[in-house]
């Protein structure tokens, strides 16, 4: 599952990656440590060209009290095993929880990383999970929903982050499960209500693993109320061997000046061309 990621890109750089724009940029707070509970970036269906904040854990309109799910299996019931080969059918289209949301309730969940770690220990042995070669911030899919508090009258949009089996990366951390990344080519079409079903489920598959990697970072991250970025340092090697690319240097930079962050760009340009 996938409880826990990293946000720390700036509201002008989200705004070009995504073609978007970002009416409240003051709700967009850097943190390398974002859980349940806490508002969020999202892309939705009902407004793709606006960044929007949600709360991070869905609670669905019928619901009687807030709820916040954080994640939506693709294959509903249909893998109880957590088969990594499963090609069955993708069991949320039939979850009374997201059955409407799957179909009509879309999004993308802006991240730079994720936390994951061990089916067992969990978050005793994390490792901070990043898409190689810089490509951040990405999209995770998620689906959304919108739910009144009978008692406050408070009106409260929320999320759920999809998964689906591990690929090689997650086995080898010890995960069981995979959050859906998405491919930048398939954000539109995830965002699209017009795309056919079939095409939507087709996406439920778990990422390529070689696109991916990982390092293990301090258990400090178990407490959501550390946030800063240093828990973002590694403290062992990377899952797969890597040699060109600091993904926690590179992160540290979102925190300076956008000056400093340019100049590391120029410089990696400059190396790698």
């Amino acid at each position: 599952m996938c409880g826990r990621y990293v946000t720390v890109t700036k509201v002008k750089e989200i705004e070009q990656r995504f073609a978007v724009t970002a009416p409240f940029p003051e709700l967009l707070v850097q943190n390398a440590n974002l859980s349940v509970g806490q508002l969020a970036p999202v892309i939705t269906s009902e407004k793709p060209n606006e960044l929007q904040f949600y709360q991070f854990g869905l609670t669905p309109s019928w619901a009687k009290k807030n709820m916040y799910v954080i994640n939506a299996r693709s294959e509903g019931d249909h893998n109880p095993d957590d088969d990594p080969l499963f090609a069955g059918a993708k069991g949320i289209l039939e979850k009374p929880m997201f059955r409407k949301a799957i179909r009509s309730q879309r999004c993308l969940v802006l991240a730079d990383a994720v936390i994951e770690g061990p089916k067992t220990e969990k978050l005793s042995k994390p490792y901070c999970v990043y898409m190689r070669n810089g490509r951040r911030p990405f999209a995770l899919a998620g689906i959304f929903d919108q739910w009144l508090n009978e008692i406050t009258g408070e009106l409260v949009h929320s999320f759920a982050i999809l998964t689906t089996a591990s690929n090689e990366l997650m086995r080898r951390i010890g995960h069981h499960r995979c959050p859906l990344f998405l491919h930048p080519h398939q954000e539109k079409t995830w965002l699209d209500m017009h795309t056919p079903l079939n095409e939507i489920t087709a996406m439920m598959v778990p990422f390529p693993a070689e696109e991916l990697n990982a390092y293990p970072i301090s258990a400090d991250i178990k407490s959501p109320n550390n946030k800063e970025l240093q828990l973002l340092a590694p403290i062992g090697q990377r899952v797969f061997p890597e040699y060109a690319y600091e993904v926690y240097e590179e992160i540290k930079l979102f925190g300076m000046s956008e000056g400093r962050a340019k100049e590391r760009r120029e410089n990696e340009r400059d190396l790698f061309s």
